[in-house]
């Protein structure tokens, strides 16, 4: 049968997803346990994590972005068992994640007095300039951690990243409970307690990594450092060709959910609590998603480096299938359990009651948000990233905003208008870039076979 052409690349999709899933939903699980812990605390103390978080987020999407361009050259080297290159690739992209992450953390604090500008509730802003300065010094471990992490998967070896992750968890729980509540010898920091929580298990998370790979055989020659005249110019110009797109792809989706913060933010301070235990739901089901997403781009990648169009086609369209019957399987969840999930949070009932309707739109976003997230995957492993960009900028800001801005007034819909927005923006993005995938693909078949025609 058609279908079973996609069906039976299911599962190796899914053993290729699961571990990026996992070590991506680690991520999420730092920011869900700063709320969960933090929210025991009150409504002004959540919305501070929130908020502090929203220009780490920013910050986060720019440095992931960078080290995205890792993973397609390293798969496509793989795909055409070319080391040499590939190493290439490897130690430079390490080098660029370094001098991004120290960029990012230095960025973060000259950017902090934003925050007095936003309009937020006063008492808000005060506890997340605090906790604002000690999460940005973290980006630097956490951006290396990123260069090794996708180098990895560029190599279809995701398990390494997810063990690291998950251990660092554990980290982040410990020291979180320590210093939130002044538990034992330590001080009851509360806010800050969590900030400081994150920073000692990303540096964890990057000295586990590096310690594992570099025990491994298949990595060996990838580790071969001499001294730095191999360093090419020409090197970082192809990663930031692959690189900056990627950024701003990222950026553009990233700073439409903050911007949506900020909205929420101006409903007050329940609007934004409630705002954010949505929104980290969503995250951590959407982690899932960017697990395939990656998958995409490393299967995509290692077919074009065996210049076999037609199974990258039939790959990348198993992937966009298995996601948007994950994603289904989420959104009936979000929609069933949305009065008993925000009640893991928090106990404020007017914050529950926001929460609640804030998920069943998020319920139905996240079957646009899991395609568009594995189309852009498939598009990066062919190393498609400027018309992408310009999509994601047309449908976040051109079309998803003003929508989000307009209905997200307190005399409109409120916090759910602004995420009816976010709604619309996702799906116009996963239609648009759906038809741009289905272009090149389809040409390149076409150009392929027409060149086997001629040889021929």
């Amino acid at each position: 049968m058609q279908i079973q052409r996609y069906t039976k690349e299911f599962w190796q999709n899914t053993l290729i997803a699961a571990p990026i899933a996992l070590g991506q939903l680690g991520h999420i699980l730092v920011a869900f346990i700063d709320n969960l812990m933090v929210g025991r605390l009150g409504a002004a103390q959540l919305a501070a994590v929130s908020l502090g978080n929203s220009l780490v987020f920013i910050a986060l999407s720019l440095g992931i972005g960078f080290s995205f361009a890792i993973t397609p050259l390293i798969a496509e080297t793989d795909g055409a068992n070319d080391i040499k290159k590939g190493r290439l690739h490897f130690h430079h992209g390490v080098i660029m994640c370094a001098v991004n992450g120290i960029v990012l953390f230095l960025a973060l604090l000259v950017a902090k007095p934003i925050l007095y500008y936003l309009d937020q509730p006063e008492e808000v802003v005060e506890l997340a300039i605090p906790y604002l300065e000690i999460v940005a010094f973290s980006m630097i471990p956490l951006m290396i951690f990123q260069a090794f992490k996708q180098f990895a998967d560029g190599l279809s070896q995701t398990r390494f990243a997810m063990y690291a992750t998950l251990i660092a968890n554990v980290i982040n729980v410990i020291f979180n409970y320590f210093l939130i509540y002044g538990i034992w010898i330590f001080p009851r920091l509360e806010v800050e307690g969590a900030a400081w929580g994150t920073l000692i298990s990303r540096f964890f998370m990057l000295g586990l990594l590096v310690y594992m790979l570099s025990r491994k055989r298949m990595f060996t020659p990838y580790f071969q450092f001499s001294n730095f005249s191999h360093i090419k110019w020409s090197e970082f110009r192809e990663l930031f060709r692959l690189g900056f797109p990627t950024a701003l792809q990222m950026l553009f989706e990233v700073a439409i959910f903050t911007a949506a913060i900020f909205l929420c933010g101006l409903l007050g301070t329940n609007a934004q609590a409630a705002n954010q235990i949505a929104l980290n739901l969503a995250s951590m089901t959407f982690m899932v998603a960017v697990g395939l997403g990656v998958t995409a781009t490393i299967r995509v990648g290692n077919q074009k480096g065996k210049k076999d169009y037609p199974n990258l086609r039939r790959i990348a369209i198993s992937i966009f299938i298995l996601v948007f019957l994950i994603e289904a399987v989420f959104a009936v969840l979000f929609i069933v359990f949305k009065d008993v999930f925000p009640t893991i949070y928090i106990d404020d009932i007017e914050v529950i009651v926001i929460a609640s309707q804030l998920l069943v739109v998020a319920a139905l976003f996240q079957l646009s948000d899991g395609i568009q997230v594995t189309i852009l995957g498939a598009l990066r492993g062919l190393q498609d990233v400027n018309i992408p960009t310009g999509i994601c900028f047309i449908a976040y800001w051109v079309i998803g905003f003003p929508i989000s801005w307009y209905l997200g007034k307190e005399d409109q819909m409120g916090a759910q208008g602004v995420w009816i927005g976010l709604l619309a923006g996702l799906t116009a993005s996963a239609v648009m870039l759906y038809f741009r995938f289905n272009y090149l693909s389809k040409k390149l078949i076409r150009s392929s076979s027409h060149q086997y025609t001629t040889t021929s």
